[in-house]
């Protein structure tokens, strides 16, 4: 099957998971600076979700370009990753209504967690299907940032029940280690 489908979908539901978290952004009742700071932690909340979300969204964009084709295992795969993804706005307003609580963070962490498995589950089947010798395949190598990535939710998850300021500072790391675009696929693909 051609792979357009899937990459036209995706784009349409991620921009409207970016759309709901703008939305959860309440103007605050009033006019001067200090009446920013009750709406703080929904904003930096939804800072790191649009971070996720734009991570999300251009590795999932290099990853489709490195395949020819998909299947129906790609699809339901792609699903289950667009599924976590969109339970983002969710968490990440509850967690910022609810700056430092436990379970909040923790479910934040949790979903997180959880759209990195579902994209390790994508990224397989496409291997599966395009095969070991795959321009993916070896772009991916051992990963080592996505296996790492999966340590630190954990971490963090298990954090938000005893300091969940450590929680966001490991789910903010995770975030840093992949801001800079992932140029394995590109380098595979011979893209400048």
């Amino acid at each position: 099957m051609d792979k357009g489908r899937v990459e036209a979908f995706s784009d349409g539901v991620i921009a409207i998971i970016i759309t709901i978290m703008v939305l959860e952004l309440k103007v605050p009742h009033g006019a001067d600076l200090a009446d920013l700071k009750p709406v703080l932690p929904v904003f930096f909340g939804y800072v790191l979700s649009f971070i996720y979300v734009g991570i999300y969204w251009n590795n999932h964009h290099h990853m489709m370009q490195s395949v020819e084709t998909v299947n129906g295992s790609i699809l339901w795969a792609n699903l289950h990753l667009l599924f976590w993804l969109s339970m983002l706005p969710f968490a990440t307003s509850w967690m910022g209504e609810n700056p430092l609580a436990t379970a909040p963070v923790a479910l934040f962490g949790a979903v997180l967690f959880m759209a990195a498995i579902s994209y390790t589950i994508l990224m397989l089947h496409l291997i599966r299907h395009e095969g070991p010798d795959s321009a993916l395949a070896k772009a991916v190598g051992r990963d080592f940032k996505g296996k790492a990535s999966l340590w630190f939710y954990v971490a963090g998850i298990a954090a938000a029940f005893f300091v969940p300021a450590v929680s966001l500072a490991l789910y903010v790391a995770v975030a840093g280690i992949w801001f800079i675009p992932d140029r394995r696929v590109e380098r595979q693909l011979g893209v400048r």
